[in-house]
């Protein structure tokens, strides 16, 4: 289970993290890693990809406070993240000792999918935002064009 406290990042992504941050002289779209990390948390669960960390990045970035997630307003992400998996509002919960490591660790699995995602989008390119907007954009507009069929079927006895 996910380390009490802090949310790790998969030590195969932690260039990509470090990479997506405009932190330390970076050109990233991100400001920090809790940034980049809640993106692809919620890239991760719109796509339905939740990936184990396997082994945990130790350095930059090293397992992240969750107070930077709580002080963003992030919580509610994790939250609701955990909510659409488990299907029972009682993960949210104060009362069951491990809830808050149940819903680090889903979060963390998400965000391990989402990066995943990212890595295979933004291979080879050279400025990231441009390609996570063309990325976001692809999808508005994918989402927009898709619709549905008038079904017939509701009117039968």
């Amino acid at each position: 289970m996910a380390e009490t406290g802090r949310i790790r990042v998969a030590k195969d992504k932690a260039e990509l993290v470090k990479g997506l941050t405009s932190s330390d002289g970076g050109t990233g779209p991100f400001n920090t890693f809790a940034d980049v990390i809640v993106f692809a948390a919620a890239l991760g669960a719109k796509h339905k990809k939740r990936v184990a960390l396997g082994e945990i990045s130790k350095r930059e970035p090293s397992p992240i406070p969750q107070e930077q997630f709580i002080v963003r307003g992030y919580n509610t992400v994790i939250n609701l993240i955990t909510i659409a998996e488990i299907k029972d509002i009682k993960v949210l919960s104060l009362q069951e000792g491990n809830n808050n490591e149940k819903r680090n660790y889903i979060f963390e699995e998400y965000a391990n999918g989402g990066l995943e995602i990212l890595q295979s989008e933004i291979r080879g390119a050279v400025d990231y935002s441009e390609r996570i907007l063309l990325m976001l954009s692809s999808e508005r507009f994918q989402d927009n064009s898709e619709e549905e069929d008038f079904d017939l079927s509701k009117f039968l006895l």
